[in-house]
């Protein structure tokens, strides 16, 4: 302000001083009479006072320029600045424009924010009723688990009960073979020592009694025991996987009669199936396996080069009594594999299967018969490893007398001796395995199931 004030006495006092000169130069042009540029005096002194006004005006420019940058500014650059705030002005009412746009966007972003916030709460809300029913579920887990776990630990009992009365009953049958073993030996000598055996007899034919009711009593918990063990586990199984519905010997030379023949061992399987499944009397026949086309073609490829084949037709999964599929009268659903096998010798008559060594004077009866039933497994055992077919063993065409006369003598040599299982004919795929057992001890034969061989 005191600027401003400065600059315009400044100029005031310039003005003056300037006209001051001037009009003396002015003056002393004109008394001199002068003339410049060929004019007159008079002309030459206005020309004067024009120059010395041009001064003052300059001067005061220069003055006011030099000192005030804005006035430059102003003078010089007013254009510029004028379009400057023009242009300032349109892009402020842009601004605004673009403000009020994004107010607008943001007013829509909060409402949006606001529905996704809603969204997300009830999101929350449906994952919190998840998350409780998920831990419901879990609940329901950890429970069905210990009653598994609970039914797994009845079975395991159920399974150890069998196992011991199992035991206990071949206990029994032992001690009762042998005291039938000793009653014979009391019989034949009634005739010189029936005085002094008549109390031993009627003893031991009590003690046989008491082991034939305990016998009897353990057969009957024995037999509670395997259908509860089926009951708990099984269930009422009708049919095993893998179980046996038809097995036989083919020969067949064409395709045509090989599919015949299979349509016949099909017709036998779909009965035996039907009647263990849905054992109805007087139930009409319908067909109940489920057959694969693929299947059977290639059982006919197989066989039908004119060998000698065991074909067995098994079934594929395990199948109730009452299969809902089968008793509704639905379409087959039984399912069956097919298995072929050549037919061929596997082992000759008199060749030996199986061995193991017994020492008799160092072992009970009850060691004698798992030592017997050991030789049995490992030979049946063999056997399936080399291709038989068939599960059924026979010893002495099934004689059980002979059998409990052979580990008699055996029990009775008090020695070690060896058991050897004896093939009684040849063998073949198709089985049965017949064997006949000796005993040898030191190179000499102490007992034979096979009677003729050992008849004089």
């Amino acid at each position: 302000m005191a600027t401003g004030y400065v600059l315009v006495l400044a100029v005031l006092l310039l003005g003056g001083v300037i006209a001051t000169l001037g009009d003396r130069i002015g003056m002393g042009v004109g008394k001199a009479r002068l003339s410049l540029f060929k004019l007159r005096p008079r002309q030459t002194a206005t020309l004067i006072t024009i120059l010395t006004g041009s001064v003052i005006s300059a001067s005061t420019l220069i003055l006011l320029f030099g000192v005030s940058r804005q006035l430059r500014t102003g003078v010089f650059q007013l254009e510029q600045i004028q379009a400057d705030l023009n242009q300032a002005q349109t892009d402020l009412d842009a601004a605004k424009q673009e403000k009020t746009l994004i107010e607008t966007e943001l007013a829509t972003a909060r409402q949006q924010q606001g529905d996704a916030q809603e969204r997300l709460q009830q999101i929350n809300s449906s994952l919190q009723t998840a998350i409780e029913q998920r831990q419901d579920i879990q609940d329901e887990l950890a429970q069905t688990q210990g009653q598994l776990q609970q039914r797994q630990q009845a079975l395991e009992q159920t399974q150890g009960q069998l196992e011991q009365t199992r035991t206990q009953l071949s206990s029994v049958s032992d001690q009762i073979t042998f005291l039938e073993s000793d009653i014979s030996r009391l019989e034949s000598d009634l005739e010189v020592q029936i005085a002094q055996r008549d109390r031993e007899i009627t003893e031991r034919q009590q003690r046989l009694s008491q082991l034939q009711a305990q016998q009897a009593v353990l057969q009957e918990d024995v037999s509670r025991l395997e259908q509860q063990y089926q009951n708990i586990f099984l269930g009422n199984v009708a049919l095993s996987r893998f179980e046996s519905l038809w097995l036989g010997i083919l020969r067949v030379n064409s395709p045509q009669e090989a599919q015949r023949a299979i349509d016949r061992l099909l017709q036998e399987a779909n009965r035996v199936a039907l009647q263990r499944v849905a054992p109805e009397p007087g139930a009409p026949s319908r067909q109940v396996l489920l057959l694969s086309p693929e299947a059977v073609e290639r059982l006919v490829g197989r066989i039908s080069d004119g060998q000698e084949y065991v074909v067995r037709v098994l079934s594929a999964a395990n199948y109730l009594i009452g299969e809902p599929c089968v008793v509704s009268g639905e379409a087959p659903c039984i399912q069956v594999v097919f298995d072929a096998s050549l037919n061929r010798l596997l082992y000759e008559r008199g060749e030996i299967l199986a061995v193991t060594t017994v020492d008799t004077a160092n072992i009970t009866s009850q060691g004698i018969v798992e030592q017997y039933n050991l030789l049995i497994s490992s030979l049946l055992f063999r056997a399936r490893q080399n291709g038989l077919v068939g599960d059924t063993v026979q010893i002495a065409d099934g004689d059980t007398e002979i059998i409990l006369d052979f580990l008699s003598t055996v029990q009775a040599a008090q020695r070690s001796l060896e058991i050897r299982a004896i093939a009684s004919n040849n063998i073949s795929t198709v089985g049965p395995l017949r064997v006949d057992l000796v005993a040898i001890s030191r190179g000499e034969v102490i007992a034979n199931t096979d009677v003729a061989a050992s008849e004089p």
